[in-house]
């Protein structure tokens, strides 16, 4: 069984570029270009539901859509829930949760944050001066960054510190992955006496978050309060969501690739 589950990770990378959009819709329109001089009418059809599902797929409606059919979504924290977070005796804490790391980025000489863990961490510092609460970071060490010794955490405690100066009160640096980041954060939160947690990542990754946190957290008394970053505007959407866009691919790919941890209990 270890062997299976290290052959299953070793893949992980190739099993993603197979299941992730556009793949598995490309593949359709191949299929149904293959088969046009054969039979015609099934090809046309498979090229059609090719043509029609990248659209729609690659289009802010089409990628609001499929995260309201795969995931859960959640509501941001108001000003109302906050004020209420705010008034109750909990010992409360904010903790962002890793997003990746690059190995490098040539303007600043060395690693960093992606852009998506940035969002998250800038969010976590508005939270924990918002309501005067401990912040912590979660993340560890990654195939992107290759050096063992530089980790998420580490590159969060010095944007934290350097960007926004607001220092992390926890850092944790050994997580690989979301359930890893609840099993190794909240026990680290709890010895400090933290009750409740404000539990930050976007949106589209929340479903899966809060299943993991949730799950641990029971064994410990904790609360977990979603405080997800990253939702659309309540707007009604215009002309243009309905066009493919480079953000909207990259949200839809972001929705399936949730929803393939949330199938995998990771």
């Amino acid at each position: 069984m270890k062997d299976l589950l290290y052959a299953l990770h070793e893949l992980k990378p190739l099993l993603l570029v197979l299941l992730l959009p556009p793949t598995p819709l490309l593949v359709l329109l191949l299929l149904g270009a293959s088969l046009l001089r054969r039979n015609p009418w099934p090809g046309r059809l498979l090229l059609a539901i090719g043509v029609l599902g990248l659209w729609f797929a690659f289009s802010e409606v089409g990628a609001d859509s499929l995260q309201r059919l795969l995931l859960q979504r959640s509501q941001a924290l108001d000003p109302q829930a906050l004020a209420q977070i705010r008034a109750e005796p909990q010992r409360t804490a904010v903790l962002v949760l890793g997003g990746g790391a690059l190995r490098e980025a040539p303007e600043y000489g060395g690693p960093s944050l992606k852009p998506i863990s940035l969002e998250r961490l800038r969010y976590g510092v508005w939270l924990a001066r918002h309501g005067d609460w401990p912040l912590g970071f979660s993340g560890g060490t990654s195939a992107e960054l290759r050096d063992p010794r530089i980790t998420e955490a580490g590159l969060a405690q010095q944007a934290a510190a350097q960007e926004w100066q607001h220092p992390l009160r926890w850092a944790e640096d050994r997580a690989p992955d979301t359930l890893a980041n609840a099993r190794l954060s909240l026990p680290m939160l709890q010895r400090d006496g933290v009750q409740r947690v404000l539990l930050v990542t976007h949106d589209v990754h929340m479903s899966r978050a809060l299943r993991a946190f949730r799950r641990v957290a029971a064994d410990l008394g904790m609360e977990i309060v979603p405080a997800p970053m990253g939702l659309r505007p309540s707007s009604a959407y215009g002309v243009l969501d309905w066009v493919p866009s480079s953000e909207a691919i990259r949200k839809t790919r972001y929705v399936v690739y949730e929803a393939l941890g949330l199938l995998g209990g990771r």
